[in-house]
């Protein structure tokens, strides 16, 4: 398929404004995090600081998902993504200003990075819950495709622009910087259409929390790939966080050579989206889960002693397998969930995505003591592909979907159900 077809989605008029506004505010949040932790080192703390400070924004962005689904789904989403993103906004001016007045006290700076991190759990699942407003047909797994690129592409410049930035001007301007990029973002989402909302009847929380949970549970290959993104972001990806640089400081040159890995497992995710543009499979959700294979590379090469030039191509391939399965994974989300109920869905899978991560983070060191760093590594390799094999042994992950139809999303039932296509075998 020729190029401009496959970016036919960035000439829909409002895609492109949010997709200029949110990439924008992206490269400044990856900016933004490195500045926060140089932050807190220049003002005199130390690893238990910077510590409470890097927790002081995940924890928030896990308890606050469930809440973000509900009042997305309540609200709309271009209604809480602005509010979310005035309180990004006003935060990063916050913590620019206090560290313009030299050393600010530790709770300062904790309590305007939870702010962030739970204006951050408000604006997910809403962002899940806008694409399919602001697309047509086809497109939209383009859109999730050039949204996963923009990511990737955030996640490598991002970092090295923060590091001249930070060592010229100082981690104040950058998060100025940051600060602008959410102004970005608040006009992009300004000149969107509003999302219109059903209208419901009148609830609680609570109900709204059981009926997101209802649809969730009710479609198998939602649940179970989000158990396996639990189990992986525990056994796998969190260990490799942990144990890579270690590994790179004892054997592979260091935190250059550790960078350079991470780089190339960026570029591998912007190589993939790239490559999803136009592609449609039939059956998506047996390419995203056949994808995640690659995710067992790194551990696996790492486990093994293999030199650097072996460890950057799995993580190069780790990086296109995680760009294919995050536009589908998305896709057939947006497809298949009611759209009153999309935010709160999205919330769901998230929250078990990642709620184990940081269990797997302080377990790692630990476990390594136990049975070695090649043990735990090695494990979580052989643990991905176990759990790939198991779940592309079930009948919902093989089916064929239909073709998006060009008037917009379409609501499936609960549980996918082999088409007339797919049983006849043609």
């Amino acid at each position: 398929m020729p190029l401009h077809r496959r970016l036919a989605v960035i000439r829909e008029r409002d895609f492109c404004r949010f997709f200029i506004g949110y990439a924008t505010s992206l490269l400044g949040s990856s900016m933004a995090s490195i500045a926060v932790s140089f932050a807190v080192l220049e003002t005199g703390g130390g690893g238990t600081e910077l510590g409470y400070v890097l927790a002081a924004r995940i924890l928030p962005l896990v308890l606050v998902l469930l809440v973000g689904g509900v009042v997305t789904d309540r609200l709309g989403s271009r209604q809480v993504m602005l509010t979310a993103d005035a309180v990004r906004c006003l935060t990063q001016a916050g913590l620019a200003v206090s560290l313009l007045g030299g050393a600010p006290g530790l709770w300062t700076l904790v309590v305007l990075v939870a702010l962030w991190g739970a204006a951050e759990a408000l604006f997910t699942p809403a962002l899940n819950a806008l694409v399919p407003h602001i697309t047509h047909g086809d497109t939209l797994s383009d859109a999730n495709a050039l949204l996963g690129v923009a990511r990737s592409f955030a996640s490598i410049a991002g970092p090295v622009l923060a590091g001249v930035l930070t060592a010229v001007t100082g981690a104040s301007s950058v998060l100025a910087l940051d600060s602008a990029s959410y102004a970005a973002s608040i006009l992009a989402l300004l000149l969107l259409p509003r999302t219109a909302m059903p209208a419901l009847p009148a609830s609680s929380f609570v109900a709204d929390l059981r009926e997101g949970w209802t649809e969730f549970r009710s479609r198998t290959w939602l649940w179970v790939t989000s158990v396996q993104g639990c189990l992986f972001n525990l056994l796998v990806w969190a260990p490799f966080l942990v144990l890579g640089p270690v590994v790179a400081q004892q054997r592979l040159g260091g935190a250059s050579s550790w960078g350079l890995v991470m780089a190339l497992y960026g570029a591998g995710a912007v190589v993939g989206g790239i490559a999803m543009l136009g592609r449609h499979p039939r059956r998506p959700l047996l390419v995203a889960t056949v994808a995640t294979l690659g995710w067992s590379l790194p551990s696996a090469v790492l486990s093994t002693g293999r030199s650097l030039p072996w460890i950057c191509a799995a993580a190069l391939i780790a990086g296109i397998g995680s760009a294919v399965c995050g536009a589908l994974q998305a896709t057939i989300t947006q497809r298949q969930v009611p759209p009153g109920a999309l935010a709160r869905v999205s919330a769901y899978n998230s929250f078990g995505a990642f709620a184990l991560g940081p269990v797997g983070l302080a377990a790692a060191g630990p476990a390594s003591v136990l049975i070695g760093t090649s043990g735990v590594l090695g494990f979580g390799a052989v643990w991905q592909i176990t759990t790939v094999v198991a779940v592309l042994a079930l009948p919902p992950i093989r089916v064929v979907l239909p073709r998006q139809p060009a008037d917009g999303p379409t609501n499936a039932a609960a549980d996918l159900t082999p088409t007339t296509e797919s049983r006849t075998g043609r």
